[in-house]
């Protein structure tokens, strides 16, 4: 799960108006994340070594290590992909 401050509730500076925006917010943050981390499978990131693997269990948990990377990278403000994802929902929702 990606966190923000947790002082005043903000992810990338942005302070949430409503509980249903902090919502929509962390929904867009873990999206973004989750394309990140796939995007980072793709680019080879995490794929054992062929002179030193570490057998199935490095396999396992290269995952969990490239999702912790991509929900760093999307609290740190990403690509920008959860910041328009977030508008647009709330646009959605605004109607």
């Amino acid at each position: 799960m990606i966190v923000g401050d947790s002082n005043n509730g903000s992810v990338n500076g942005i302070v949430p108006t409503t509980n249903n925006d902090a919502q929509l917010r962390e929904a867009a943050l873990q999206l973004e994340a989750t394309f990140l981390s796939e995007m980072l499978k793709s680019a080879g990131l995490g794929e054992a070594s062929k002179s030193f693997g570490g057998g199935i269990g490095e396999d396992q948990f290269s995952s969990f290590l490239r999702q912790a990377q991509a929900e760093e990278m999307a609290r740190s403000g990403g690509i920008g992909l959860a910041e328009s994802l977030f508008n647009s929902l709330k646009e959605r929702q605004n109607g």
